[in-house]
Order: structure tokens, then C-alpha cells, then sequence
């Protein structure tokens, strides 16, 4: 099998399936590979398995790269279902109030909750909203993102 891509030396990867070959058992539903590598030909997954069998099975296209995981986790991208990424203000002081105890009813009393985001919203500019969402979307990928909805 060729491939164009070749990641490797990663300490474990996870395939989400428990039946893949040379899966552990344990722990359970992650398909876990120890010591293993992935390969991958014209942008699509080619071939998953450990990386003393990577040589044997498949072979580097001409200009393919190699990638070393230098021990760290190969695991498929999260998906964030719905996230709020557009939007101005910044609410954690309420979350500090709500860890201590503050109920959200009070947190709104005082002009806090969604209300005050809406506001914070309403009132920066369309630059700002953009390099905000950009800059929050950049972060959830750098975090394991691939995916988002919002």
C-alpha cells in the first residue's frame, strides 16, 4: 500500500474500533493501538496498524513526508456539535459567581447573564466579531477541533 503521508512513533492510537487488528482490549470501545502509526494516501486514512509493521506494509510515495508523533496520542479530530462562536463580551467573572454559590437569577439582577452578552454583541463592530470567532476557532483547533457547528 502507498502512501503520501506517514505519521508515526505516536504511543498509542486511537481507532475507535474494538475489532481493528492488533487493537487492545483494554480499554474498552477505543481501539487502542500502543506504539503505533498511521498512514494516509490523497487525504484520506490509508492504513492504521503498529509502527514495526509500517515498513512491511506500506511504502512512501516519491514526495510523501514523514511526520514523527515523537510518542504523543493519534486519535480522530473532536466534533463540537453547537458553540457559540460569535459574540462579544466575556462572562467569566459570572462563572466564578456561579462556582461560589450565586444563583443566575442574581447574576441577571445585577446585568449579568445572556443579556449582557447580547449587549457586548450588539455593540462591537463586524472586524471585531470576525477576529474574535477567528481567533476562538483557531484555539479549538490547536485543542483538537476539526469540526464545529455554530
Amino acid at each position: 500500500m502507498q502512501a503520501d503521508l506517514v505519521i508515526r512513533n505516536a504511543s498509542q492510537v486511537l481507532t475507535l474500533d474494538p475489532g481493528h487488528r492488533g487493537a487492545d482490549p483494554e480499554p474498552a470501545g477505543l481501539g487502542l493501538i500502543r506504539d503505533g502509526a498511521v498512514a494516509v494516501m490523497s487525504r484520506s486514512i490509508s492504513w492504521v496498524g503498529r509502527d514495526a509493521d509500517l515498513e512491511a506494509e506500506v511504502s512512501l510515495t516519491p514526495a510523501g513526508r514523514v511526520i514523527d508523533a515523537g510518542g504523543g496520542v493519534i486519535m480522530p479530530g473532536l466534533v463540537d456539535p453547537h458553540t457559540h462562536v460569535v459574540f462579544a463580551g466575556d462572562r467569566r467573572e459570572e462563572l466564578r459567581r456561579r462556582l461560589a454559590g450565586a444563583s443566575y437569577a442574581e447574576i441577571a439582577a445585577s446585568g449579568g447573564g445572556i443579556v449582557s452578552t447580547v449587549r457586548a454583541t450588539r455593540a462591537a463592530s463586524e472586524d471585531d466579531l470576525v477576529e474574535s470567532a477567528a481567533d476562538r476557532l483557531a484555539e479549538m483547533l490547536r485543542c483538537g477541533t476539526t469540526t464545529a457547528e455554530a
